[in-house]
C-alpha cells in the first residue's frame, strides 16, 4: 500500500533511517517525510566536506517540521565519518593511556576540550547529535570496540566520559553513550553475529559503572548492544530485553532519557525475527529511537510497518535529542587550546595519519 503522511502526527516517529548518497532523492524525501520517520544518521558516503554537510542537513531540517532530527558516528579513530573540514580526533582509547601516563585529571582536561571541540565543530554544521561516548570497558577481547574503548579501569572511564561530555553538553550537541549494558567482553562482532556474555549481572556491574556515571551527568541518550547476557535475560539481547531496558536501566539507575536501538539491521539482531518483528520488538522492550542503517528495503518496512498501525510511539523524549545553541561560543583562544590537546593526545596514537 503507499505510505500515507499522516498529518495528524506532527511529532517525530520513532525510526532513524540513512540516505544512498550526497543528497536525499525523491524517493528518500517522500519516505523521511511520513510520520514513522524521526530521524537520519549520515555516513561516510554522504559526507564530502564540513561545507556540503552543512547544506545537507539544511536541506533535511527543510524537510518538514518538527525537523527530522540528524545524528552522526563521530567518535574518532577508525569510527569518524566526516574528515574533511573537520578536525580528526585520534581514538578514544588515548584519553585512556593519557591518564595512564599523566594521571586521570589529566586526561579529564583533554576529554573536556574534545567534546567542546566536537560539538562545536558538529553543531555549527547543523547536527543534532553525536553517537558517542562509547564507553564499553577495554578488556583486550572485542577486536570491534578495540580501540574505541577509553580503559579498562570503570571509574577512569566514566570519570573521563563524564569530563567529555561536560564539554560536550556547553555546545549543545546531544550525546549517546553505549554500548548498554557492555560490549567489552565478547568476542564476536555483533554487525556479523550475537554475542554471548556468559557472566552473571553480578560481574556486569563494572561495566554498568560508567553509564550510571553518565546518567548522573545528564547524558540524553543511552544505546543498548546486540549482545546476548543469558544469566540476566536468557532469551533476548539487551536492545530487546524489558528486564535490560526497563528494569535495570530506568529503574534501578534512574534512566529517564532516550533509549536508542543499535541497528536493527545487524545480524545481531536478526533473531527476533524480520524487521518488523524487531521493530515491535524493540518498541515493547522499551526503545524510544530505533536505528535502520544500509538496509533500504528494511527500512521501507519499517515505515509501512508503523504507518499501517492506529497508533506509534511519537514520545517527547526525542525531543531530548534535539541540538541547540551553545551556551559559551568557542572563543579563538579557547579552540586554539583544544587543539592543542587533540595535537598531543594524536602523539599517544603511533600510526595515527590524522
Amino acid at each position: 500500500m503507499p505510505l500515507q503522511t499522516d498529518l495528524q502526527r506532527p511529532a517525530r516517529g520513532p525510526l532513524m533511517v540513512d540516505i544512498a548518497g550526497l543528497q536525499p532523492t525523491a524517493a528518500e524525501c517522500a519516505m523521511l517525510r511520513q510520520s514513522a520517520v524521526g530521524g537520519v544518521i549520515l555516513f561516510a558516503r554522504n559526507c564530502v566536506d564540513a561545507e556540503q554537510v552543512r547544506a545537507l542537513c539544511d536541506e533535511l531540517h527543510a524537510l518538514r517540521s518538527p525537523p527530522l532530527l540528524i545524528g552522526i558516528d563521530q567518535e574518532g579513530g577508525r569510527v569518524q565519518r566526516l574528515r574533511a573540514g573537520v578536525t580528526r580526533f585520534p581514538p578514544m582509547a588515548t584519553l585512556g593511556r593519557l591518564a595512564d601516563r599523566d594521571g586521570l585529571e589529566k586526561a579529564q582536561t583533554a576529554a573536556r576540550d574534545w567534546g567542546l571541540l566536537l560539538g562545536t565543530e558538529l553543531r555549527a554544521l547543523g547536527l543534532d547529535m553525536d553517537f558517542t561516548p562509547c564507553v564499553d570497558l577495554d578488556r583486550g577481547v572485542s577486536a570491534v570496540i578495540g580501540d574505541r574503548a577509553i580503559h579498562l579501569d570503570p571509574e577512569w572511564v566514566g570519570g573521563i566520559a563524564v569530563a567529555f561530555w561536560a564539554g560536550m553538553v556547553r555546545t549543545g550537541l546531544q550525546g549517546v553513550a553505549k554500548h548498554f549494558p557492555g560490549h567489552g567482553a565478547v568476542a564476536a562482532d555483533s554487525h556479523l553475529d550475537l554475542p554471548l556474555d556468559k557472566r552473571p549481572l553480578s560481574a556486569i556491574q563494572e561495566d554498568l559503572q560508567p553509564f550510571a556515571a553518565l546518567i548522573a551527568a545528564g547524558i540524553p541518550a543511552i544505546m543498548p548492544a546486540h549482545c546476548l547476557y543469558p544469566q540476566v535475560d536468557p532469551e533476548r539481547p539487551a536492545g530487546f530485553s524489558p528486564r535490560w531496558l526497563q528494569d535495570i536501566l530506568r529503574k534501578d539507575m534512574g534512566f529517564t532519557g532516550v533509549v536508542v536501538s543499535d541497528d536493527l539491521s545487524m545480524a545481531g539482531a536478526h533473531g527476533v525475527g524480520d524487521m518488523a518483528a524487531r521493530v515491535d520488538a524493540a518498541l515493547a522492550a522499551g526503545a524510544d529511537l530505533l536505528l535502520i542503517c544500509n538496509d533500504p528495503e528494511g527500512a521501507q518496512t519499517a515505515v509501512v510497518h508503523l504507518q499501517s498501525k492506529d497508533k506509534f510511539p511519537t514520545g517527547n523524549r526525542l525531543e531530548r535529542l534535539v541540538g541547540n545553541a551553545a551556551t559559551a561560543p568557542l572563543s579563538a583562544a579557547d579552540r586554539a587550546r583544544c587543539l592543542q590537546q587533540i595535537e598531543q593526545l594524536r602523539a599517544l596514537t603511533p600510526g595515527f595519519a590524522g
